[in-house]
């Protein structure tokens, strides 16, 4: 019997510092999206208002943001458009 040869499917999502977005994150930013990365959130966009940045994650059907200073709110009050 000879071995079968399965090819192995990367299935894995290319890593955050590959995001475009992950550059314009500050540090604090990068260390809590980092943070949330381990409970599989991934950095979808950032949003600017008022003069501040908002990073905003997602992770199945849960939505988190993480303002400049590195706060997470996963219970935000933030609509995303389809």
């Amino acid at each position: 019997m000879q071995p079968q040869n399965k090819q192995m499917i990367e299935r894995r999502a290319e890593p955050p510092e590959q995001s475009v977005w992950w550059s314009r994150l500050s540090l604090a930013q990068k260390f809590s999206a980092s943070s949330l990365g381990k409970f599989g959130y991934e950095l979808l966009f950032i949003r600017h208002e008022n003069g501040h940045s908002v990073a905003v994650l997602t992770s199945g059907n849960g939505i988190a943001i993480v303002t400049e200073d590195g706060d997470i709110n996963t219970t935000p009050e933030i609509t995303l458009r389809a």
